[in-house]
């Protein structure tokens, strides 16, 4: 029998799918994303069917949609009479410990994003590097701000470790950090570390980059890379179309990002490419440790995130949408002589898929809500026709479920019963609502729709009339204040003064 392959899943956060150089983008320089195109197979039809944290998190750990994992925005989970309590009774083991029981030595190290924060998932080694500490012991106890304060105390001063987030979430910053002392560096450093553990049994790692997601904050000298003035523009349609979505327009506020205009919208582009050939960089230093193991030709790469950004495509900014800038995202799979290297498919694949990946490269295939992908490239299996994105509480306007097939892409809204329509062949960006004149279509994918929620838990989108509507209404527009609790940093002041006394008070604890 083969020996049972390493695995290693490398994750970002907020990447888009058109952001690697290999594939198709002239702006971007990415000289590992593009050494992993050449080693595997690449999917150009990758989505996050539930495209925020979260959810699309416990996607990849479980390997269930959002009807199983109860988990359908950045809250907490919400099972059903008939449901178990428990993630896991809900859905099963883990992915690390389902490897582990498959004899695998298992290591997470980076964002994980779990609710509770520090939930154990099944891995022997599990070295966090978590956003926003709440407390001193929460930051106290994340493995990234202990390194910084064991290892570099010269820095820590500094209240936000991977930038300053609430109004400057999409304000361009250099990272506080030098590159080499940076979250991305750490968490590559410990991945080093861990490639090169002697041990009997194969490893399945997960090293799970913070970035790109904001604030983009790239460090010295990845912040100068790019000229924003040879960034594209944003793309964008008719606005009402656009916002059909109140949760953009909700967003947008929440994060300042209401007036952002092109020529500030090129910046962010550029230091958000800024903060990819970070990781790039990064990235180019674990594959050069895997491939300094003997066993490099028998380990399995699967590079993803969890979802994309706008970057004021469509007037809109950050995620939680089935626009392709929010949804799409890239995936890359790499086995030697297992898989075609190389290669770009038009599969339509997705996150939930990547448990099926892991287990069924270790000899014990498990796709759960998935489909198996490895099955796909051999032949055996039949490629998906039809993929589903829920996302939002149903049975409330919050809720919203896409439908992807073939050249089209439907898209239905609780609040309003609003309905997209487009045709992503003829019309890539998604500028052309289709709704009116491709009415046959919609109706059918709508049912499509109808048909995928019905099922326990997810049925509560449904009345009588198929997908339930909601009387349209926008939310009260509000802010989202992220500052460093862990310093005792609640808000703005009242008055300036009140900020100046806090922190002279602060310093002087410090002194004593």
């Amino acid at each position: 029998m083969a020996k049972q392959p390493n695995v290693l899943f490398i994750m970002t956060d907020q990447q888009r799918a058109d952001t690697i150089a290999a594939l198709g983008n002239e702006h971007i320089y990415t000289p590992n994303l593009d050494r992993l195109v050449r080693r595997g197979t690449a999917f150009r039809n990758t989505y996050s069917t539930c495209p925020v944290c979260v959810p699309a998190r416990y996607t990849v750990r479980t390997g269930r949609e959002p009807h199983t994992t109860t988990v359908y925005h950045n809250g907490g989970p919400d099972p059903q009479p008939g449901q178990a309590d428990t993630m896991e009774g809900r859905c099963g083991a883990y992915l690390a410990r389902t490897m582990t029981r498959l004899g695998y030595r298992t290591f997470g190290i980076g964002k994980f994003h779990t609710a509770p924060r520090y939930e154990e998932l099944g891995y022997e080694v599990h070295l966090h590097s978590e956003e926003l500490y709440g407390s001193p012991e929460v930051r106290g106890q994340d493995a990234y701000a202990a390194f910084i304060a064991r290892e570099h105390p010269e820095f820590g001063f500094i209240e936000g470790l991977m930038g300053e987030r609430t109004e400057m979430y999409y304000m361009p910053q250099m990272s506080p950090m030098p590159a080499e002392a940076g979250v991305e560096a750490w968490a590559a450093d410990r991945a080093i570390e861990q490639l090169g553990v002697s041990d009997s049994r194969p490893y399945f790692g997960f090293v799970s980059f913070i970035g790109p997601h904001p604030p983009l904050a790239p460090p010295i000298p990845f912040n100068r890379m790019y000229d924003p003035d040879r960034m594209p523009n944003p793309v964008r349609g008719d606005r009402a179309v656009d916002h059909m979505d109140e949760q953009i327009t909700w967003m947008n506020h929440a994060i300042w990002a209401e007036d952002i205009n092109d020529s500030h919208a090129r910046v962010l582009r550029a230091r958000y490419y800024g903060e990819l050939s970070y990781i790039d960089h990064c990235l180019g230093r674990i594959l050069d440790a895997v491939e300094q193991r003997g066993d490099a030709d028998n380990t399995l790469i699967c590079f993803y995130s969890d979802h994309g950004d706008f970057l004021g495509d469509h007037h809109a900014w950050q995620k939680e949408s089935f626009f392709e800038a929010a949804c799409h995202v890239p995936l890359l799979v790499s086995w030697p002589g297992q898989i075609p290297e190389n290669e770009q498919r038009d599969d339509l694949v997705c996150l939930t898929d990547l448990f099926g990946i892991a287990t069924g490269a270790a000899g014990a295939l498990e796709t759960r809500d998935g489909m198996d992908v490895l099955g796909m490239l051999d032949g055996d299996v039949a490629p998906r026709t039809t993929l589903i994105g829920l996302y939002g509480d149903p049975g409330t306007p919050r809720f919203k479920v896409m439908v992807r097939e073939g050249e089209w892409k439907y898209i239905y809204m609780a609040n309003g019963g609003r309905e997209q329509l487009f045709n992503l062949r003829e019309d890539p960006d998604e500028c052309v609502q289709r709704f009116d004149d491709a009415r046959a279509v919609a109706n059918r994918l709508r049912n499509a729709a109808t048909e995928a929620v019905q099922r326990p838990n997810v049925d509560r989108a449904l009345d009588d009339n198929g997908l339930r509507a909601f009387p349209f209404e926008e939310r009260p527009l509000t802010r989202i204040y992220q500052f460093d609790r862990s310093r005792g940093v609640q808000g703005f002041p009242k008055h300036p003064k009140d900020a100046l006394e806090q922190y002279q008070e602060s310093a002087a604890g410090r002194r004593e």
